[in-house]
């Protein structure tokens, strides 16, 4: 069992229009979360490391979602800009040799390999070319990404149990797709589980936006997620 303080396991996603939209919301949730992921939308706005900074110098740990996939070489170096800067993890989206270069740059940030978007489903594979099941394909890259040295991967909830019990478990698995309550038909969201079914299969650290973001109190929302993590981990 990995030693992880249970607050840390919530890691909100901060999918806001801008930095200063971002810093609000930071301020209303309070210490109510302790981790944040900051990913494609807030890097396109301006501001994304002076946001980085910002909440590093908060105490807040940073989850930097860019998914990088390029060249190895363009990959390694990315992630070495990350260095020092307060990021517990990256993500990385490509091949061995990418995940290679990721994880030979990283330094003191963990390097995570994204398993297959909880967006897509098997029809979804099958339109990207990929002709296997959605099980086969996460179980696969996640034995990679172990083998290449990253720190862990990003999975559905789903999978979870199956990556516990065919990968070795010093394998950190980061799933977002969180839903608390029955998934809205408009949702993007495909794969999805609730908290309790995460932590009870195996994730370590569960990603959620929406369903905070959105509520009519976002701190009572990540409140009342933040004890159910407790249960959950109390109770595995």
């Amino acid at each position: 069992m990995k030693t992880i303080p249970p607050r840390e396991r919530l890691i909100f996603a901060m999918d806001v229009a801008d930095p200063q939209a971002a810093r609000k919301l930071v301020e209303t949730l309070g210490d109510s979360v302790e981790f944040y992921k900051i990913g494609l939308e807030l890097f396109m706005s301006g501001g994304y490391f002076e946001l980085l900074d910002w909440l590093a110098a908060r105490g807040k740990k940073i989850f930097v979602d860019l998914k990088f996939f390029d060249v190895p070489a363009t990959v390694a170096a990315a992630v070495r800009q990350l260095r020092s800067r307060g990021v517990t993890f990256a993500t990385v989206h490509g091949n061995q040799s990418i995940m290679e270069a990721a994880a030979a740059a990283k330094g003191d940030v963990k390097v995570l390999a994204v398993t297959v978007l909880t967006s897509l489903d098997r029809g979804d594979l099958e339109d990207l070319g990929f002709t296997c099941d959605v099980e086969k394909l996460v179980l696969s890259r996640a034995r990679r990404a172990l083998e290449a040295g990253c720190d862990g991967v990003v999975s559905s909830g789903l999978e979870a149990k199956m990556l516990r019990q065919f990968v070795d478990d010093r394998l950190i698995v980061v799933t977002p797709g969180i839903r608390p309550v029955e998934n809205r038909p408009s949702d993007d969201q495909k794969r999805v589980v609730t908290v309790e079914q995460a932590f009870t299969w195996g994730a370590d650290y569960i990603v959620v936006g929406r369903p905070i973001r959105d509520a009519a109190d976002p701190r009572r929302m990540a409140e009342s997620m933040q004890a159910d993590i407790l249960a959950a981990v109390s109770g595995r």
